[in-house]
């Protein structure tokens, strides 16, 4: 089972906000998802990003590879 750390998006139409999940690769975006560890706001100015950093180092440790996007993110907040 490959596991990835990445955002589930939620809020309305032209309004997008994220919610940073762990989730099995094969679940579809929006579906199912194993954990959540966070939120990304990417409407607010500055960006409002919150993660559980403990949760996040875990779930690194034990193989999760985050997208692209969430690397980028856990790095500005000094998870990774």
């Amino acid at each position: 089972m490959a596991v990835k750390i990445r955002l589930r998006r939620m809020g309305a139409k032209k309004a997008p906000f994220y919610r940073i999940v762990v989730a099995d690769s094969r679940y579809p975006r929006d579906g199912r998802f194993i954990e959540e560890l966070g939120y990304y706001n990417p409407m607010t100015n500055p960006a409002e990003v919150k993660v559980d950093a403990e949760k996040a180092k875990d779930w690194i440790s034990k193989g999760a590879q985050p997208t692209d996007t969430v690397r980028a993110l856990l790095k500005k907040n000094g998870v990774i």
